[in-house]
């Protein structure tokens, strides 16, 4: 699993005109999900996001995590995540699971953060989607589980 993730002030996300998820302070994750990923990438994903402390604290420090804050989440899959540019001009997307593969995985790690005690705000799998932000920061941080 590869995740792209964002302090943001607010953010949301539009399908066909209409919001389906939003937030405010918190965390936007682009979620990447790979063909060998399973159930433990998804616990080790949902713990990371969770507890990351990339908020600052009050002497000005990054020590605070979403979960310590009680800050949202939204999380958007995004399997270009896996978009390989080396060669010619057009990205492959080989490296990326399949939508059979990839949703299942997706709505496990939503599961887990939720369980977590996150709030949890989403996308649509699958959908056209228009994502609007405002980053905090900025702070921007890439999570790739091939690497924990």
């Amino acid at each position: 699993m590869r995740a792209v993730l964002q302090r943001v002030k607010r953010a949301s996300v539009e399908v066909e005109g209409e919001t389906v998820g939003a937030i405010g302070p918190g965390l936007l994750v682009f979620l990447g999900v790979g063909p060998k990923d399973g159930g433990g990438e998804v616990g080790w994903m949902a713990e990371k996001l969770a507890e990351l402390r990339i908020f600052e604290d009050a002497d000005g420090k990054m020590n605070l995590s979403a979960r310590a804050l009680g800050l949202p989440l939204l999380v958007v899959s995004q399997f270009t995540l896996y978009g390989d540019a080396h060669r010619g001009r057009r990205p492959s997307f080989t490296a990326a699971a399949p939508p059979e593969l990839a949703e299942p995985l997706y709505l496990q790690l939503v599961a887990r953060l939720r369980e977590l005690g996150m709030r949890v705000e989403t996308g649509r799998f699958r959908a056209e989607m228009q994502v609007a932000l405002v980053n905090d920061g900025p702070v921007t941080l890439l999570l790739d589980t091939a690497q924990r």
